[in-house]
């Protein structure tokens, strides 16, 4: 009988080397040219993002027919010191001859320069052809150039202001978000590898594997978005490469860890490595899919910068979480041992952490369980008494920029001599024959200045059996004081015609808010529900799920609290983003819940074997180490958005990073252990564990048994 051939057997190097590099390849050739093109997949206006259903949406259709769609109204300022002199009017005559040159910048006619009533400032109003935003972005710099010229008497500015040169202010800082903002991100997770590691080589490997995830999460992204199948605009652009880092860096750290554990029992790399993946993996896809079901949710959103929002982070989510389990170990397995120099792990059988610090901590959980719950629960309740402070009810486009630029210095300039709702006006569509009653109920209104119809040869124009009347607000138009006013209006207008539309870009402010609270009231229950049955999924229990989700929804009212008083008295912000509750809710529980996974998902399995109150002090023993470091690592990775001026970043920022902190080092290490000690077995219920070991069973409560792994 023939002897069968012999299987050739290759080296578990160039195997690696093979999986390692096809991967990046495969990703790099689907994805890259895509990836490239994520910066310019973004939508140009609030109006963009929402529903059909909403009443400036509607007003905003209907002035197709007028011409005003995609018109961005543009003030050019001129503020003297002093007076106006007569050849500083002439100058600004001048200046509008040359703007009207250029036809390409207008959507309509501008206005006449119009000297205010107290002789110091002219204004003019443009209004800009805003639908394509890298070209308005370009006119705008135009129009700033050619108005930067001698001529006008000493002491006079100019400034281009108004909504449009707000606009332009705020599309062109969000165009330096990727390079800013990745070049930030990269730098705070070099810095943190480079500590929690200790080794000149090793922080390159999870950094690369990164890397390569943001690559495909962002390269998905761009297809789906010019597939006109997800919206992107800059805020879900922003968070992308914060989140894809933070948590895949937090996945790598996770099998890094199990890997250079098993690596001091194990004589060969490749059984090390299938004993850190059979350990590691289950939570870190238990985690990916939480986070990735919770921002799905977001596409329950009646605005689709928020229902854009959940599919972009979902995919960073799972970009992050399958790059790490494929390419990571690949990478490992091609190193070696030596890539952890100078702490090289040799086959000693050494458990590192069975005795460190996370030890004591547990030990004083043991020792004072009661008071540990006790107290930390009441500091997050007392925390989270101070929500009632938060503002979130928006922010004026003018504060929204942390630093100083033309549109809001002129701005303030504006506000000093003119009506300050003007350059941002109200959009009113009425039929043609409730004109009069339309002006007299806006007139009738103290926060209305003035109110005109567009009109044609001394007429209003009529379209359609409509006619346009635009208002000027006394307030400025991103004020609440102008939103009050916009509600007001559109009471009163109805008792005139139920077919009256009140638009505009105060309106889609009130607008976005309206749909902001309905998104909350339905988002975060369905997060929650969502969350929770995973949870009793994978612990195969009820109890300890509520308790899990019950811990991060305290933590996450706590962290609102401390944002109150943060934003209010250290930052001084002039209030948050309406949107802001909910994508803290988002990121927050979904994020925090991941180390509660971690933690539990191991106490579990302890429990098994030595009981549910010493499987406990092992869990939270084993597991401190490496998620505390992954806790700050996707804490430091949120602050990287405080490099953006602008308040939406840097408010969300702050909130992901203390709510991670919050829930990494109070709700997971103390809280949760405490009361998963007060309640025992009940914990699991309803279903029950196998029976203790002899070593569990007569394991003292202060004492920390060691086992032979760690997460």
């Amino acid at each position: 009988m023939s002897e069968r051939p012999a299987v050739r057997r290759y080296p578990v190097r160039v195997i690696a080397a093979l999986v390692g590099f096809g991967y990046v390849l495969l990703v790099l050739a689907a994805c890259f040219p895509a990836f490239q093109n994520l910066s310019k997949q973004q939508k140009a206006s609030n109006s963009d993002f929402l529903p059909k259903s909403a009443e400036s949406t509607r007003a905003l259709s209907a002035l197709e027919g007028f011409g005003g769609k995609d018109v961005l109204p543009t003030v050019v300022l001129y503020e003297s010191r002093t007076a106006i002199t007569p050849a500083d009017q002439a100058r600004a005559v001048q200046d509008l001859t040359l703007i009207r040159n250029h036809h390409g910048w207008f959507k309509g006619q501008a206005s006449a320069p119009v000297v205010s009533k107290d002789g110091k400032a002219i204004q003019v109003v443009l209004p800009l052809d805003g639908a394509d935003l890298d070209q308005f972005i370009l006119n705008v710099k135009d129009l700033r150039a050619l108005l930067d010229r001698p001529g006008l008497s000493g002491g006079v500015k100019v400034y281009v202001t108004g909504l449009g040169g707000n606009q332009a202010d705020l599309f062109e800082i969000f165009t330096s978000i990727d390079g800013s903002l990745l070049v930030a991100t990269l730098v705070i997770v070099i810095v943190i590898l480079l500590i929690v590691y200790r080794s000149p080589i090793l922080w390159m490997l999870p950094l690369l594997t990164v890397g390569v995830g943001f690559v495909l999460a962002g390269g998905v992204v761009s297809q789906l978005a010019s597939s006109g199948i997800i919206d992107v605009d800059g805020q879900s652009r922003g968070v992308l490469p914060v989140l894809v880092f933070g948590a895949g860096t937090d996945y790598a750290l996770l099998i890094i860890a199990r890997y250079r554990e098993e690596l001091h029992r194990c004589p060969r790399s490749i059984d090390a490595m299938r004993a850190a993946l059979r350990g590691a993996i289950p939570p870190i896809l238990a985690s990916a899919a939480t986070v990735i079901l919770g921002m799905l949710c977001l596409l329950a959103s009646e605005l689709s910068s928020n229902s854009g929002l959940g599919p972009v982070a979902a995919l960073g989510v799972a970009g992050a979480a399958v790059t790490t389990i494929v390419l990571l170990p690949a990478l490992l397995l091609v190193s070696g041992r030596w890539v952890f120099w100078p702490r090289v792990p040799h086959v000693d059988g050494l458990d590192p952490v069975s005795d460190g610090p996370w030890a004591k901590v547990a030990g004083m959980v043991s020792r004072r369980t009661t008071s540990t719950a006790v107290g930390t629960g009441l500091v997050l309740v007392a925390l989270s008494l101070l929500v009632t402070g938060l503002k979130a009810h928006g922010i004026p486009q003018s504060k929204i920029v942390l630093t100083q630029v033309e549109s809001a210095t002129g701005q303030q300039a504006l506000e000093r001599h003119f009506p300050a709702g003007l350059g941002n006006p109200v959009d009113i569509i009425a039929p043609a024959e409730q004109v009069p009653a339309v002006l007299t109920a806006l007139q009738a209104d103290k926060g209305v200045t003035s109110a005109a119809p567009l009109s044609q040869n001394g007429s209003p124009l009529v379209v359609n059996g409509l006619s346009y009347v635009v208002a000027t607000l006394s307030d400025p138009g991103d004020s609440r004081a102008a939103e009050r006013t916009v509600t007001r209006l559109r009471s009163s207008l109805d008792t005139v015609s139920t077919r009256v539309l009140v638009g505009g870009n105060t309106a889609i402010f009130v607008d976005i808010e309206k749909a902001s609270t309905r998104d909350r009231t339905v988002i975060i229950p369905l997060v929650l529900l969502v969350i929770l049955l995973v949870l009793a999924l994978l612990l195969r229990s009820i109890v300890a799920p509520l308790l899990l989700v019950a811990s991060v929804v305290l933590s996450f009212v706590a962290t609102l609290g401390v944002c109150a008083v943060v934003f209010n008295h250290v930052f001084g912000f002039a209030g948050a983003d309406a949107a802001f509750p909910l994508f803290a809710f988002v990121f927050i529980v979904a994020l925090g819940i991941d180390y509660n996974i971690f933690l539990m998902t191991r106490v579990r399995e302890e429990s098994v074997l030595l009981g549910t109150r010493a499987g406990t002090l092992k869990g939270l023993t084993v597991t401190g180490g490496v998620i505390t470091s992954a806790g700050i690592v996707l804490a430091a990775t949120f602050t990287a958005l405080g490099v953006l001026p602008l308040v939406p970043f840097a408010e969300i920022g702050f909130a992901v990073a203390f709510g991670v902190l919050l829930d990494t080092f109070v709700v997971r290490s103390l809280l949760v252990p405490a009361v998963v000690l007060l309640i025992g077995d009940k914990v699991w219920w309803p279903s029950t564990l196998a029976q203790p070991s002899s070593r569990g069973s007569s394991t003292d409560s202060t004492t920390v048994p060691a086992t032979s792994s760690t997460l």
